[in-house]
């Protein structure tokens, strides 16, 4: 029998986040128009951020650089 309910997603961890009252609320009415969460609200940002700043999604090959301790291009 197929598993029922919402998908499971990537695993995620618990971070805490200290933010001013102007900012909550001004979260929370973008949030409420958007139809998520605040928490939801956050993580939708944070991603946006990150592909202007080219830095999503993560590249194979910077990850395989960062694992060497010789630098690119000395072999």
């Amino acid at each position: 029998m197929p598993k029922r309910g919402r998908p499971k997603g990537p695993e995620k961890e618990p971070v805490l986040l200290r933010l001013g009252s102007p900012l909550l609320e001004v979260l929370d009415r973008l949030a409420a128009a958007e139809f998520r969460s605040r928490q939801g609200q956050i993580e939708k940002l944070l991603h946006e951020a990150l592909i202007r700043r080219r830095a999503w999604p993560p590249k194979a090959a910077e990850q395989t650089d960062s694992d060497t301790d010789e630098p690119p291009g000395s072999s």
